[in-house]
């Protein structure tokens, strides 16, 4: 007789005991009794919203470990597309990318994940993290079941959800649940067709027991076009909203099951030229303690924001443009920079009595260093360096061209033209109504006039003679990331005119700025003689040591206008001291080097200061703003 066969006759006989087993790891919806079940047992959850794509790897830990030491139970995470699909079919899941290794550390930190994969997010993202490569394709509807977008979100989601089925709560992992779309009640297509289709592809390739939900507005309409049998609908409001009505506005659509505030808003976001938004911590935490006293389930929005380095920044369209500064420190618990704040500890009361803390101190705030000025030298004029910076060199094109239309994504393009006869006197150069998309910087002969803006200043007075350069270099400022009007197209999406006849024959260049700044430029290459006096996009140079430790900063731009900072090849972000209120621009201290010299390099826009300086501070300046702005808050 063989061990099996031995096994079950001794079982038999009741000579040996069966090992009870292990209980299987469920999370689930008890509709009886409102509330989630975790293996069984009711559950509810006090969780916060950090972003690891706002934050550097190396301070992953640090945030994760201060979110648990207040007590939250869960965190929640968003996962933006274009952050991993850069082009079509190429991905990037490596270093500050690493989804997979953020989610590893937050199990390893005893932190549950409520997991918001998109495939569009908001999150005042660019694009709310779709790619811009999907506007490649001019007509395609998006956020719709138009079949081009279906294709290019199953392409996604096949790569995407394979990497988190292991790590789901009832596969050993901490993914208590996903969330399906984002917010889609408040966008125009209400394609129930679209929902059903992620539906599918979302329990196709995570399984048939993973919870899904949908969050939406607390308004009757937005969860109308939001919900889907199927997919759990929960809520999003912030402090000072009526619980009675924003939570009946749930059980509207899901008359049993656990009341879900996916969304309750610690702050604000900040755009420029606007106020620096502030909330009361007494506000935020009688808003949280009235929740929980409900029994309900609470997503602090954000717990820590981070920033919008490079250009992931996105923007809102409310009766204008309005596009995100580059600080996302939202006046959330955890400053931009990480720190504990005076909310954080209100909030942390507020959960202490509700379910115990962990045991320990809060771990403290980060050590800031202030470097002190640095001064920096002119490198070159941009219109001086386009053979490094677009070495496939122009298009030609009778009209302009977007973005899109020459598969530029981000940053920057130019636009060269000549003009067509003399202009002696001054003659308006100007732009169709949303023409310029952002902002196009006007320089002729190379010498700068000014600045060309959406739905802003869109006519420039210019004079010149037949032949004479004109160069519009176009910035994108960010894609609009919420609302209807969704496909933000970047460039001039018509043409200038000079004295309203179209001008023609364009050479267009992408410009690669990034990636030759990555490839060692400027610093690596030999000195360019440049126009000292003449203001307009330029670069200009400098170099810091640190004094034997690297510490985070904070940099401030005195006398400085709009442009772009790299240190060490890393891009930092937009600043725009002029508009405000965001003063300054956060320097992880990862960033920097030790017993090496780190090198600035500055995109200047408009026009720097005479003696061009810039000065690191040990604490941030984000709510002044210098001068008035077209963009302003409404």
């Amino acid at each position: 007789m063989g061990l099996p066969g031995l096994v079950l006759l001794l079982l038999a006989a009741g000579l040996l005991r069966a090992q009870p087993t292990a209980p299987a790891r469920s999370f689930q919806l008890d509709y009886k009794h409102d509330c989630f079940r975790r293996d069984g047992v009711p559950f509810r959850y006090v969780s916060g919203s950090i972003h690891y794509a706002r934050v550097p790897r190396p301070a992953w830990r640090d945030r994760l470990l201060k979110m648990y030491m207040s007590g939250l139970n869960a965190v929640q995470v968003y996962v933006p597309w274009n952050y991993h699909e850069p082009l079509p079919g190429v991905y990037d899941f490596a270093g500050d990318r690493d989804v997979e290794a953020f989610l590893d550390l937050t199990a390893e930190l005893g932190l549950l994940v409520i997991l918001r994969p998109g495939p569009y997010i908001c999150a005042e993202w660019e694009m709310g993290g779709l790619p811009a490569w999907l506007l490649w394709q001019s007509d395609i509807v998006l956020r719709s079941s138009d079949p081009a977008f279906l294709a290019a979100v199953d392409s996604w989601l096949h790569v995407l959800l394979p990497k988190i089925k292991p790590r789901l709560y009832q596969n050993g992992g901490n993914i208590i649940s996903v969330q399906v779309e984002n917010e889609y009640g408040s966008y125009y297509a209400c394609d129930y067709n679209y929902l059903r289709h992620l539906l599918g592809s979302f329990r196709a390739l995570l399984g048939g027991e993973v919870l899904l939900f949908t969050t939406d507005g607390a308004q009757a309409e937005e969860l109308r076009c939001g919900t889907l049998q199927g997919l759990y609908a929960t809520v999003d409001f912030g402090p000072g909203s009526n619980l009675t009505e924003a939570f009946g506005a749930q059980r509207g659509v899901e008359p049993r099951g656990p009341l879900v505030n996916s969304e309750y808003y610690t702050g604000w976001l900040d755009y420029w030229g606007g106020a620096h938004a502030s909330t009361s911590a007494t506000q935020v935490a009688r808003g949280l303690a009235d929740m929980l006293r409900l029994g309900a389930n609470v997503n602090m929005y954000m717990f820590h924001g981070g920033t919008n380095f490079a250009y992931w920044s996105g923007a809102d369209l409310k009766a204008q443009y309005k596009p995100v500064t580059t600080s996302y420190d939202y006046d959330a618990p955890l400053s931009e920079a990480g720190d504990p704040t005076e909310k954080l500890f209100a909030i942390r009361t507020v959960i202490s009595q509700f379910q115990p803390l962990p045991v320990g101190p809060m771990p403290p705030a980060t050590p800031k260093y202030a470097y002190g000025r640095v001064d920096l030298r002119k490198y070159a004029d941009l219109l001086d360096v386009l053979d490094v910076l677009s070495p496939s060199g122009p298009i030609r094109s009778q009209f302009p061209l977007t973005f899109e239309a020459i598969k530029q994504t981000h940053g920057f393009v130019l636009y060269h033209t000549q003009l067509p006869h003399d202009v002696p006197a001054p003659t308006p150069l100007s732009a169709p109504p949303h023409g310029v998309c952002d902002r196009g910087y006007v320089m002729l002969q190379k010498e700068y006039q000014g600045t060309l803006e959406r739905d802003g200043q869109s006519t420039l007075p210019v004079t010149g003679r037949a032949g004479d350069a004109l160069d519009v270099l176009l910035e994108n400022m960010g894609r609009l990331s919420f609302g209807a009007n969704f496909s933000d197209f970047k460039g001039l999406l018509g043409n200038l005119s000079l004295d309203s006849s179209p001008l023609s024959n364009w050479l267009i260049y992408p410009l690669a700025i990034d990636a030759a700044i990555q490839q060692g430029w400027p610093h690596a290459a030999l000195p360019q003689p440049s126009g000292r006096g003449r203001s307009g996009p330029a670069f200009y140079t400098g170099t810091f040591e640190t004094p034997g430790i690297a510490w985070d900063t904070f940099v401030k731009f005195p006398g400085w206008s709009k442009g772009q900072l790299w240190i060490n090849g890393f891009n930092l972000g937009r600043y725009w001291p002029r508009c405000g209120p965001q003063q300054t621009l956060f320097v992880p201290g990862s960033v920097l080097r030790v017993g090496c010299p780190n090198n600035i390099t500055v995109l200047e826009l408009e026009g720097a200061p005479p003696s061009p300086f810039l000065l690191f501070l040990d604490q941030p300046l984000l709510n002044s703003t210098l001068s008035p702005s077209t963009w302003t808050a409404g």
